[in-house]
Protein backbone atom coordinates (compact mmCIF):
# COMPACT_ATOMS: atom_id res chain seq x y z
CA UNK A 1 0.00 0.00 0.00
CA UNK A 2 1.34 3.45 -0.30
CA UNK A 3 0.19 5.42 2.34
CA UNK A 4 0.64 8.92 3.87
CA UNK A 5 1.01 10.00 7.27
CA UNK A 6 0.61 13.57 8.15
CA UNK A 7 2.84 14.31 11.02
CA UNK A 8 4.37 11.36 11.42
CA UNK A 9 7.53 12.39 13.01
CA UNK A 10 5.95 13.19 16.89
CA UNK A 11 5.70 10.68 19.43
CA UNK A 12 3.07 7.90 18.03
CA UNK A 13 3.91 8.94 14.42
CA UNK A 14 7.44 7.72 15.22
CA UNK A 15 6.39 4.50 16.75
CA UNK A 16 3.76 4.28 13.72
CA UNK A 17 6.00 4.31 11.09
CA UNK A 18 8.48 1.83 10.89
CA UNK A 19 5.85 -0.70 11.96
CA UNK A 20 3.69 0.16 8.71
CA UNK A 21 7.04 0.02 6.52
CA UNK A 22 7.64 -3.30 7.93
CA UNK A 23 4.62 -4.32 6.43
CA UNK A 24 5.92 -3.93 3.37
CA UNK A 25 4.08 -0.79 2.93
CA UNK A 26 5.50 2.53 1.35
CA UNK A 27 5.45 5.16 3.56
CA UNK A 28 5.81 8.66 2.89
CA UNK A 29 5.78 11.00 6.10
CA UNK A 30 5.57 14.87 6.21
CA UNK A 31 7.78 17.04 8.56
CA UNK A 32 8.64 20.86 8.88
CA UNK A 33 12.73 19.91 9.30
CA UNK A 34 14.38 17.91 6.59
CA UNK A 35 14.77 13.77 7.45
CA UNK A 36 17.19 11.12 5.80
CA UNK A 37 15.11 8.35 5.26
CA UNK A 38 16.68 5.67 7.68
CA UNK A 39 15.05 2.52 5.96
CA UNK A 40 13.60 1.00 2.90
CA UNK A 41 10.17 2.17 2.48
CA UNK A 42 9.84 5.12 3.86
CA UNK A 43 10.15 8.93 2.58
CA UNK A 44 10.27 12.05 3.94
CA UNK A 45 8.77 15.35 2.21
CA UNK A 46 9.41 18.69 3.78
CA UNK A 47 6.69 20.71 4.35
CA UNK A 48 4.13 22.04 6.83
CA UNK A 49 0.91 20.11 6.48
CA UNK A 50 -0.80 22.81 8.28
CA UNK A 51 -0.50 24.77 4.98
CA UNK A 52 -3.14 24.25 2.24
CA UNK A 53 -0.87 25.01 -0.89
CA UNK A 54 1.22 22.16 0.34
CA UNK A 55 -1.24 19.83 1.76
CA UNK A 56 -3.05 20.09 -1.94
CA UNK A 57 0.36 19.91 -4.07
CA UNK A 58 1.10 16.43 -1.85
CA UNK A 59 -2.51 14.95 -2.21
CA UNK A 60 -2.60 15.46 -5.86
CA UNK A 61 -1.40 11.67 -5.86
CA UNK A 62 -3.84 9.49 -4.99
CA UNK A 63 -2.40 7.97 -1.46
CA UNK A 64 -4.44 4.32 -0.43
CA UNK A 65 -4.43 5.26 3.18
CA UNK A 66 -3.62 8.42 4.68
CA UNK A 67 -3.06 8.78 8.69
CA UNK A 68 -3.55 11.61 10.17
CA UNK A 69 -1.76 13.49 13.32
CA UNK A 70 -2.18 16.37 12.78
CA UNK A 71 -3.52 18.71 15.44
CA UNK A 72 -5.79 21.40 14.16
CA UNK A 73 -8.46 23.68 15.06
CA UNK A 74 -11.95 22.79 14.50
CA UNK A 75 -12.14 25.83 11.61
CA UNK A 76 -9.07 24.32 10.14
CA UNK A 77 -10.68 20.98 9.71
CA UNK A 78 -13.56 22.04 8.57
CA UNK A 79 -11.66 23.71 5.57
CA UNK A 80 -9.59 20.51 5.01
CA UNK A 81 -11.66 17.28 6.17
CA UNK A 82 -13.55 17.10 2.59
CA UNK A 83 -10.28 17.35 0.68
CA UNK A 84 -8.92 14.36 2.69
CA UNK A 85 -11.93 12.37 1.76
CA UNK A 86 -11.75 13.17 -1.61
CA UNK A 87 -7.84 11.89 -1.85
CA UNK A 88 -7.75 8.54 -0.37
CA UNK A 89 -9.36 5.04 -0.05
CA UNK A 90 -9.17 5.09 3.77
CA UNK A 91 -8.32 8.21 5.55
CA UNK A 92 -7.43 7.48 9.62
CA UNK A 93 -8.22 10.54 11.87
CA UNK A 94 -6.88 10.35 15.31
CA UNK A 95 -8.55 12.04 17.56
CA UNK A 96 -8.79 10.71 21.59
CA UNK A 97 -10.21 9.31 24.38
CA UNK A 98 -10.20 12.79 26.16
CA UNK A 99 -13.77 13.00 24.22
CA UNK A 100 -15.36 10.68 27.17
CA UNK A 101 -17.10 12.31 29.74
CA UNK A 102 -17.08 10.86 33.11
CA UNK A 103 -18.13 6.88 33.09
CA UNK A 104 -18.78 4.38 36.29
CA UNK A 105 -17.85 1.43 33.54
CA UNK A 106 -14.90 0.80 31.29
CA UNK A 107 -15.68 2.77 28.49
CA UNK A 108 -16.76 1.68 25.27
CA UNK A 109 -16.51 3.74 21.44
CA UNK A 110 -20.51 4.22 22.90
CA UNK A 111 -19.77 6.01 25.75
CA UNK A 112 -20.92 9.49 25.90
CA UNK A 113 -18.66 12.56 24.99
CA UNK A 114 -18.22 15.58 27.01
CA UNK A 115 -20.07 17.23 23.96
CA UNK A 116 -23.01 15.82 23.93
CA UNK A 117 -23.38 15.25 28.02
CA UNK A 118 -21.99 18.22 29.48
CA UNK A 119 -24.04 20.90 31.11
CA UNK A 120 -21.08 23.15 31.43
CA UNK A 121 -21.92 26.12 29.41
CA UNK A 122 -18.82 28.04 30.21
CA UNK A 123 -16.67 24.65 29.06
CA UNK A 124 -19.11 24.12 25.76
CA UNK A 125 -18.39 27.65 24.73
CA UNK A 126 -14.77 26.68 24.35
CA UNK A 127 -13.19 24.85 21.59
CA UNK A 128 -10.89 22.81 24.26
CA UNK A 129 -9.34 19.71 23.31
CA UNK A 130 -12.09 17.33 23.82
CA UNK A 131 -14.67 19.00 22.27
CA UNK A 132 -12.37 20.29 18.87
CA UNK A 133 -11.34 16.68 18.71
CA UNK A 134 -15.44 15.72 19.39
CA UNK A 135 -16.50 18.35 16.71
CA UNK A 136 -14.07 17.22 14.53
CA UNK A 137 -15.29 13.77 14.17
CA UNK A 138 -18.57 14.98 13.60
CA UNK A 139 -17.42 16.31 10.58
CA UNK A 140 -16.22 12.92 9.57
CA UNK A 141 -19.63 11.11 10.78
CA UNK A 142 -22.00 14.00 9.08
CA UNK A 143 -19.49 13.45 5.69
CA UNK A 144 -22.11 10.91 3.69
CA UNK A 145 -18.71 9.17 3.38
CA UNK A 146 -17.51 5.93 4.74
CA UNK A 147 -14.32 5.78 3.73
CA UNK A 148 -12.84 7.10 7.37
CA UNK A 149 -11.88 5.43 10.64
CA UNK A 150 -11.80 7.67 13.94
CA UNK A 151 -9.02 6.18 16.41
CA UNK A 152 -9.11 7.31 20.30
CA UNK A 153 -5.91 6.72 21.51
CA UNK A 154 -5.58 7.76 25.60
CA UNK A 155 -2.58 8.55 27.62
CA UNK A 156 0.68 6.95 25.22
CA UNK A 157 3.94 6.07 26.29
CA UNK A 158 7.49 5.22 25.06
CA UNK A 159 11.65 6.05 25.67
CA UNK A 160 10.82 9.73 24.81
CA UNK A 161 7.73 10.59 26.39
CA UNK A 162 7.00 9.84 30.21
CA UNK A 163 4.10 11.58 31.64
CA UNK A 164 3.29 12.07 34.82
CA UNK A 165 -0.33 13.41 35.86
CA UNK A 166 -0.55 16.58 34.06
CA UNK A 167 3.06 16.78 33.39
CA UNK A 168 5.29 16.05 30.57
CA UNK A 169 8.71 14.45 31.08
CA UNK A 170 10.12 18.04 30.08
CA UNK A 171 9.13 19.21 33.63
CA UNK A 172 8.95 16.61 36.15
CA UNK A 173 11.84 14.41 34.43
CA UNK A 174 13.97 17.46 33.98
CA UNK A 175 13.78 18.37 37.93
CA UNK A 176 14.24 15.23 39.12
CA UNK A 177 17.47 14.45 37.22
CA UNK A 178 18.22 17.74 38.81
CA UNK A 179 17.54 16.56 42.31
CA UNK A 180 14.24 19.03 42.57
CA UNK A 181 11.22 18.30 44.03
CA UNK A 182 8.01 17.43 41.90
CA UNK A 183 4.87 18.65 43.10
CA UNK A 184 1.69 16.67 42.84
CA UNK A 185 -2.00 16.60 44.28
CA UNK A 186 -3.10 13.94 46.54
CA UNK A 187 -6.47 13.68 45.30
CA UNK A 188 -5.10 12.82 41.57
CA UNK A 189 -2.61 10.80 42.81
CA UNK A 190 -5.66 8.06 43.99
CA UNK A 191 -7.48 8.15 40.64
CA UNK A 192 -6.81 5.53 38.28
CA UNK A 193 -5.82 5.65 34.70
CA UNK A 194 -5.01 3.92 31.62
CA UNK A 195 -1.35 4.04 29.86
CA UNK A 196 -0.56 2.10 26.54
CA UNK A 197 2.69 1.86 25.01
CA UNK A 198 3.10 3.87 21.93
CA UNK A 199 4.32 0.65 19.67
CA UNK A 200 1.63 -1.28 21.18
CA UNK A 201 -0.97 1.50 19.50
CA UNK A 202 0.81 1.80 16.57
CA UNK A 203 0.46 -2.44 16.08
CA UNK A 204 -3.63 -1.78 16.06
CA UNK A 205 -3.48 1.26 13.56
CA UNK A 206 -1.55 -0.62 11.38
CA UNK A 207 -4.25 -3.72 11.41
CA UNK A 208 -6.96 -1.01 10.71
CA UNK A 209 -5.09 0.85 7.83
CA UNK A 210 -7.06 -0.44 4.59
CA UNK A 211 -9.05 -2.89 6.79
CA UNK A 212 -12.95 -2.31 5.51
CA UNK A 213 -14.56 -3.42 8.59
CA UNK A 214 -12.64 -0.44 9.94
CA UNK A 215 -14.81 2.12 7.44
CA UNK A 216 -17.26 4.64 9.38
CA UNK A 217 -16.10 3.22 12.61
CA UNK A 218 -14.70 4.77 15.45
CA UNK A 219 -12.06 2.65 17.49
CA UNK A 220 -10.42 2.91 21.05
CA UNK A 221 -6.67 1.45 21.55
CA UNK A 222 -5.82 1.18 24.29
CA UNK A 223 -4.56 -1.11 27.42
CA UNK A 224 -7.85 -2.48 29.41
CA UNK A 225 -5.52 -2.34 32.41
CA UNK A 226 -5.26 0.46 34.79
CA UNK A 227 -2.73 1.50 37.69
CA UNK A 228 -3.66 4.73 40.00
CA UNK A 229 -1.50 7.61 38.95
CA UNK A 230 0.06 7.00 43.14
CA UNK A 231 1.68 3.83 41.92
CA UNK A 232 3.08 5.58 38.84
CA UNK A 233 4.54 7.91 41.20
CA UNK A 234 6.00 4.54 43.29
CA UNK A 235 6.81 2.82 40.15
CA UNK A 236 9.03 5.93 38.83
CA UNK A 237 10.26 6.54 42.58
CA UNK A 238 11.88 2.96 42.71
CA UNK A 239 13.01 2.52 39.19
CA UNK A 240 15.63 5.89 39.90
CA UNK A 241 16.79 5.18 42.48
CA UNK A 242 17.54 1.49 41.32
CA UNK A 243 19.40 3.10 38.11
CA UNK A 244 20.65 6.46 39.98
CA UNK A 245 21.20 5.60 43.29
CA UNK A 246 19.63 8.90 44.17
CA UNK A 247 15.99 9.58 45.44
CA UNK A 248 13.24 10.77 43.38
CA UNK A 249 11.55 13.93 45.72
CA UNK A 250 7.77 14.24 45.39
CA UNK A 251 5.68 17.03 47.57
CA UNK A 252 2.10 16.36 47.48
CA UNK A 253 -0.10 19.17 48.29
CA UNK A 254 -3.92 18.10 49.26
CA UNK A 255 -5.80 18.77 46.19
CA UNK A 256 -5.79 19.51 42.33
CA UNK A 257 -7.79 22.68 42.66
CA UNK A 258 -4.35 24.14 44.24
CA UNK A 259 -3.15 23.72 40.64
CA UNK A 260 -2.60 27.51 39.13
CA UNK A 261 -5.21 28.20 36.47
CA UNK A 262 -2.71 30.28 34.77
CA UNK A 263 -0.33 27.44 34.17
CA UNK A 264 -2.38 24.73 33.99
CA UNK A 265 -5.40 23.29 31.47
CA UNK A 266 -8.19 23.22 33.84
CA UNK A 267 -10.70 21.57 32.06
CA UNK A 268 -7.94 18.75 31.15
CA UNK A 269 -7.91 18.30 34.67
CA UNK A 270 -11.19 18.72 35.80
CA UNK A 271 -12.55 16.59 33.05
CA UNK A 272 -9.93 13.79 32.59
CA UNK A 273 -7.22 13.64 34.76
CA UNK A 274 -9.89 13.36 37.90
CA UNK A 275 -11.82 11.28 36.57
CA UNK A 276 -11.14 7.19 36.86
CA UNK A 277 -10.32 6.39 33.42
CA UNK A 278 -10.69 2.06 32.57
CA UNK A 279 -11.30 1.06 28.59
CA UNK A 280 -12.95 -1.96 26.86
CA UNK A 281 -10.93 -2.91 24.35
CA UNK A 282 -12.73 -5.27 22.68
CA UNK A 283 -13.57 -3.58 19.62
CA UNK A 284 -9.94 -3.18 18.16
CA UNK A 285 -9.80 -6.90 18.89
CA UNK A 286 -12.57 -7.79 16.73
CA UNK A 287 -11.36 -5.93 13.98
CA UNK A 288 -7.81 -6.86 14.08
CA UNK A 289 -6.55 -9.46 11.78
CA UNK A 290 -3.99 -10.55 14.41
CA UNK A 291 -3.71 -11.34 17.71
CA UNK A 292 -3.27 -7.62 19.28
CA UNK A 293 -1.28 -7.49 23.00
CA UNK A 294 -0.25 -5.27 24.99
CA UNK A 295 2.36 -4.37 27.66
CA UNK A 296 0.99 -4.47 31.06
CA UNK A 297 1.82 -0.52 32.44
CA UNK A 298 3.88 -1.45 35.50
CA UNK A 299 6.82 -3.20 32.98
CA UNK A 300 6.31 -0.76 30.18
CA UNK A 301 6.75 2.25 31.72
CA UNK A 302 9.93 0.80 34.06
CA UNK A 303 11.43 -0.44 30.84
CA UNK A 304 10.99 2.58 29.07
CA UNK A 305 11.79 4.18 31.98
CA UNK A 306 14.90 2.64 32.31
CA UNK A 307 15.63 3.21 28.70
CA UNK A 308 15.18 6.57 29.19
CA UNK A 309 18.46 7.06 32.07
CA UNK A 310 20.48 5.47 30.04
CA UNK A 311 20.45 8.69 27.90
CA UNK A 312 18.06 11.44 29.05
CA UNK A 313 17.27 14.00 26.49
CA UNK A 314 14.76 16.57 26.74
CA UNK A 315 12.15 18.01 23.17
CA UNK A 316 11.90 21.44 24.71
CA UNK A 317 13.22 23.67 27.84
CA UNK A 318 10.37 23.53 30.81
CA UNK A 319 8.10 26.38 31.36
CA UNK A 320 10.28 29.04 33.33
CA UNK A 321 6.72 29.86 34.90
CA UNK A 322 6.41 26.25 35.72
CA UNK A 323 9.75 26.17 37.39
CA UNK A 324 9.04 29.41 39.49
CA UNK A 325 6.02 27.64 40.92
CA UNK A 326 7.22 24.56 41.73
CA UNK A 327 10.37 25.82 43.42
CA UNK A 328 8.01 28.63 45.52
CA UNK A 329 5.76 25.54 46.71
CA UNK A 330 8.76 23.30 47.19
CA UNK A 331 10.55 26.03 48.62
CA UNK A 332 13.69 25.59 45.98
CA UNK A 333 15.57 27.53 44.27
CA UNK A 334 16.73 26.72 40.37
CA UNK A 335 20.24 28.66 39.21
CA UNK A 336 19.65 31.27 37.07
CA UNK A 337 22.89 29.26 34.52
CA UNK A 338 20.04 27.02 34.43
CA UNK A 339 18.00 29.55 32.00
CA UNK A 340 18.96 30.19 28.62
CA UNK A 341 18.86 34.33 28.21
CA UNK A 342 18.52 37.07 30.94
CA UNK A 343 14.70 37.57 30.19
CA UNK A 344 13.45 33.99 31.01
CA UNK A 345 15.88 34.70 34.19
CA UNK A 346 14.09 37.78 35.24
CA UNK A 347 10.93 36.30 35.05
CA UNK A 348 11.96 33.01 36.64
CA UNK A 349 13.11 35.90 39.61
CA UNK A 350 9.92 37.71 39.29
CA UNK A 351 7.60 34.28 39.84
CA UNK A 352 9.90 32.55 42.09
CA UNK A 353 10.19 35.73 44.75
CA UNK A 354 7.50 38.31 43.93
CA UNK A 355 3.35 37.46 45.06
CA UNK A 356 3.12 36.93 41.32
CA UNK A 357 2.72 32.99 42.13
CA UNK A 358 0.67 33.00 45.04
CA UNK A 359 -1.27 30.01 45.07
CA UNK A 360 -4.86 30.19 44.59
CA UNK A 361 -7.60 27.42 45.86
CA UNK A 362 -9.60 27.49 43.15
CA UNK A 363 -10.84 26.16 39.94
Amino acid sequence: MNILVLGGTGAMGASLVPVLAANRNEVTVTSRSAHESYSEGIHYLKGNAHEMPFLREILKEHYDAVVDFMSYTTKEFQERYKLFLNSTDHYIFLSSSRVYADSKSPLTEESPRLLDVSTDKVYLKTDEYALEKARQENMLLDSGKQNWTIVRPYITYSNERLQLGIYEKELWLYRVLHGQTIIFPKDMAGHITTLTFGEDVARGIVTLVGNQQAYGQTVHITTNETIRWGNVIELYQRVFFDVTGRQMKVKLIDSAQQLRKDLFNQYQIKYDRMLDREFDNNKIMRLSDIRLTFVSPKDGLEKCFREFLKNPSFRYRTSTKMTAWMDMTAKEKTPLKNFPDWKKSMKYIIGRYTPYFKIKREM
